[in-house]
């Protein structure tokens, strides 16, 4: 179970630091350099973020259609 709660936490600080990414590079005070760095580590944890996303998907639907299934691989799920 610590894996689910380690990608939760990952999911949530990467979204955490992409809004902070955003407000900094909305305030325009930020260097061509700096704001092109911003939007590559953007891009980075936007992926990351839709992976996760993706991933909770999978779970779901496996789980909608009545098979309890772990796909993460941090721990066995069960009733």
């Amino acid at each position: 179970m610590a894996g689910k709660s380690q990608k939760t936490a990952g999911y949530e600080s990467a979204m955490a630091e992409l809004e902070q990414i955003v407000a900094d590079m909305e305030t325009g005070k930020l260097s061509l350099e700096d704001s092109l760095a911003a939007y590559k580590r953007g891009a980075e944890l936007l992926s990351l973020c839709r992976g996760r996303l993706e991933d909770a998907q999978q779970q779901v639907s496996v789980l909608e259609n009545g098979v309890l299934k772990n796909f993460s691989g941090g721990g066995e799920a069960g009733n």
